[in-house]
């Protein structure tokens, strides 16, 4: 579904929308991955856990690609897929892009991320999930987006009425996130990264040996602490970036495994936590 039915506040006015993937694009996991860019309509797409396992808990996503591209199916599909398998609804977001600047220089990126947000709040009844428990996740610029969000998401144009739905998400995973560090020194946190008391209980992880920097990580990590947000932590030797959920021998890959036991122990989805081995 459109995220702006009636036009958004900043139309988008670049080409037709397009996957861009070539034959000699890099692949992840032995497979290609979609290129998609030029995303003038942003739309919201739902993928419902099942009935048979639905938690009523929903994962709002956004994929990555620098604000240039959309890693769709990397990013985007194949975690919903995952979602949906854990009894986790999937919202998936398809935002605007490319943008040259983002949040605070450009304000269309978390205008998209906030309106995802609503929507999928105003569904709930009809898509049998509970308003309280809907969360976000994001991965590289998404990871960003998703961020932004969490810091900001009573956001409002200058005269622009209060909206009815709350955009803030209830938790927030962030995978291999850029753009939260002030480069080059890599010693604060980027401006529009303003964690706060409100954060969501957050679920970081990155590489050492990723070239968007594990600082990322490292100092928002810190900052929530600091504000006594409940957080969590990886970070693994390697890795790179931009790896999705497509497994292979490096141990960072089989993350998935890791939130899902998260999400257990910050009770958004019920039951017991998953065994990962003998309890300290």
């Amino acid at each position: 579904m459109p995220l702006w039915p009636n036009g958004a506040p900043e139309p988008y006015t670049g080409g037709a929308e397009q996957d861009i993937t070539k034959p000699t694009d890099a692949l992840v996991a032995g497979k290609p991955l979609m290129h998609l860019t030029n995303v003038s309509r942003p739309t919201l797409a739902f993928y419902p856990a099942g009935e048979d396992k639905n938690t009523g808990a929903t994962v709002v996503v956004f994929p990555g690609g620098g604000y240039r591209i959309l890693a769709y199916d990397l990013e985007g599909t194949e975690v919903c897929t995952w979602l949906n398998a854990i009894g986790v609804n999937c919202a998936l977001v398809k935002y605007r892009v490319p943008f040259a600047a983002h949040f605070p220089k450009n304000t269309a990126d978390l205008e998209d991320a906030q309106q995802a947000m609503r929507i999928t709040r105003a569904h709930a009844t009809e898509w049998k999930i509970d308003p309280h428990r809907v969360g976000v996740l994001g991965f590289s610029a998404g990871a960003h987006l998703a961020v932004v969000l969490c810091s900001h998401p009573d956001f409002r144009r200058p005269g622009e009425p209060e909206h009815e739905l709350n955009a803030r998400p209830d938790f927030a995973l962030i995978i291999y996130p850029g753009y939260l560090t002030d480069e080059p020194a890599l010693n604060k946190l980027a401006d529009g990264i303003d964690p706060g008391p409100n954060t969501p209980p957050t679920f970081l992880l990155q590489a050492e040996d990723d070239p968007v920097h594990e600082e990322n990580v490292l100092l928002y990590f810190q900052a929530l602490k600091e504000n006594k947000v409940p957080a969590e932590l990886h970070i693994f030797s390697q890795g790179g970036h931009g790896y999705g959920l497509r497994p292979t021998a490096l141990p960072i890959t089989h993350w998935p495994a890791l939130a899902e036991t998260w999400l257990h122990t910050i009770h958004v989805i019920g039951g017991d936590v998953p065994h990962q081995g003998e309890g300290k």
